[in-house]
C-alpha cells in the first residue's frame, strides 16, 4: 500500500517551467527611410529642329547612338544660303569702293578750301557723303555676318550632349525653320528621379529638418531589383503643395555613368526620414498581435513572464524597431514565444540577437513597407 502510494504521488507533480531562449534588445544608431514610386527622367531633353528651310540633304548619324554637343547631325541644302553671302560680300565691297571714294573726295576738298578754291558748303557736303559711306559698309558688314548665320545654320548640330532618337525626316525631303522635328536627344548622366510625397510627410520633414530637403540622401531599386542599388540625394523639392492632390512634387539626383538607367522607367525610392538615433531592436517573430494591440514578452528574475505592449517602428533587416514600450535591460523572449504565459514561470535560457543584412523589397510586385530603418553607418 505505501509503494502504491508513493507511486501515485509521484505521478502528479507539476511539470517543469517551460524552456523559452531571451535576450536583452539590441541597441544600435539607425536611420528611418520612407518609400516611394517615381520616374526617372532626363536632366535635358531637346527636340532638335533646323533653323534654315531647304532641302534636307544628308544625315550624319546612326539611329540611337550617344552624340557629343556640337557633333554635325543634318545638313541642309548650302547652296541658296552660299550665293546669299555672296551677293552680301560683293555689296559689302561695292560699299567699302563707295567709302574709299568718299574719302579721297574729302580729302581733296579740304585742300581745295585752304586755298580758297572751294566753298565751305561743298566741305560740308564731302564730310556727309564720308559718314553716308561708313554707314553703307556698317550695314554691308552686318548684311554678311547674317548670310555667313544662315550658311551655318544649314549644319544642324547636337545642342546637347547624350542618346538621340531616330530620324524624323528623310533626305530630299524640305524642312522649315524651326517648325520641322527632326529628332530628338536626351542626356543620360545624371538623371532626375521625380516622385510625389504627402503634406503630411513634408510637415514632419520640415519640423524635424530632414527628408524633403536639398542633399537628402535616397536610393533606388528598379521593378525587377530586390535591392535598392542605385543612390543619389534630393536637388530639389517644389514650391507648393498640389489643390487637388495635397501632394508635393520632389526630385532627386540619381548618377547614371554605364547609361543602364533610362528616362521614363519607374523604380522604388526610398529617402532618408531621420537623422541617426539610438534605436532597440528585437526580432520581429517576438512581437505578439494582441487585437490592436502589439506586445512582447519579457522574464524577469524570478523567471516569471510579463507581458509589455509596446510601439513598434520599421523593420531594420530581420529585426523590428521598438519605439516605446520596454527598456534596455529588460529580457525579452527571442524563442518559445509560443511556450510563454504571462504570470506563469519559465526556465530562461541566454540568447543574442543578430542582425541580418537588409535585403529590401524581394518581389518585384511586392507593395513597399511604409517606411524602412537601417544603420547609420550604412547610409
Amino acid at each position: 500500500m505505501a509503494a502504491f502510494l508513493g507511486g501515485c504521488s509521484g505521478s502528479e507533480q507539476a511539470p517543469p517551467p517551460p524552456a523559452v531562449t531571451v535576450a536583452t534588445p539590441l541597441v544600435q544608431e539607425l536611420v528611418d527611410w520612407d518609400d516611394y514610386v517615381g520616374r526617372f527622367d532626363a536632366i535635358e531633353s531637346v527636340e532638335v529642329r533646323p533653323r534654315a528651310t531647304g532641302y534636307l540633304s544628308a544625315v550624319h548619324f546612326r539611329d540611337g547612338q550617344y552624340v557629343s554637343k556640337g557633333q554635325l547631325l543634318f545638313t541642309v541644302d548650302p547652296r541658296p544660303a552660299e550665293a546669299a553671302l555672296a551677293q552680301a560680300r560683293a555689296q559689302l565691297a561695292q560699299a567699302q569702293a563707295a567709302y574709299a571714294n568718299a574719302q579721297t573726295e574729302l580729302a581733296r576738298t579740304k585742300t581745295l578750301a585752304e586755298a580758297r578754291a572751294a566753298s565751305q558748303e561743298e566741305l560740308e557736303s564731302r564730310q556727309a557723303a564720308l559718314r553716308t559711306g561708313a554707314a553703307q559698309v556698317a550695314a554691308a558688314q552686318a548684311a554678311v555676318r547674317a548670310r555667313q548665320l544662315e550658311v551655318g545654320f544649314t549644319r544642324v548640330t547636337a545642342p546637347i550632349s547624350g542618346r538621340i532618337s531616330e530620324r524624323l525626316v528623310d533626305p530630299g525631303n524640305t524642312v522649315t525653320a524651326d517648325q520641322t522635328i527632326l529628332t530628338t536627344i536626351v542626356s543620360t548622366n545624371p538623371l532626375h528621379f521625380t516622385f510625389q510625397g504627402s503634406e503630411a510627410q513634408l510637415l514632419k520633414y520640415q519640423r524635424e529638418g530632414t527628408g524633403a530637403v536639398q542633399g537628402t540622401p535616397v536610393r533606388v531599386r528598379l521593378a525587377d531589383e530586390g535591392q535598392f542599388t542605385h543612390t543619389g540625394t534630393v536637388d530639389f523639392v517644389d514650391n507648393a503643395v498640389g489643390k487637388g492632390s495635397g501632394t508635393i512634387r520632389v526630385r532627386a539626383v540619381i548618377p547614371n555613368s554605364d547609361g543602364f538607367l533610362k528616362p521614363g522607367m519607374f523604380g522604388n525610392l526610398r529617402l532618408e526620414a531621420t537623422r541617426a538615433y539610438p534605436a532597440m531592436l528585437v526580432p520581429d517573430e517576438a512581437i505578439v498581435a494582441d487585437a490592436s494591440r502589439k506586445i512582447v514578452y519579457v522574464v524577469a528574475k524570478d523567471g516569471t513572464v510579463k507581458a509589455k505592449q509596446v510601439e513598434t517602428g520599421p523593420l531594420s533587416g530581420n529585426l523590428r524597431v521598438i519605439r516605446k514600450g520596454i527598456e534596455r535591460t529588460d529580457r525579452v523572449v527571442i524563442a518559445g514565444v509560443q511556450r510563454a504565459r504571462p504570470g506563469q514561470k519559465v526556465s530562461p535560457k541566454a540568447g543574442t540577437i543578430k542582425q541580418e543584412q537588409a535585403k529590401g523589397v524581394p518581389a518585384a510586385n511586392a507593395a513597399p513597407p511604409a517606411s524602412t530603418a537601417l544603420p547609420a553607418g550604412n547610409r
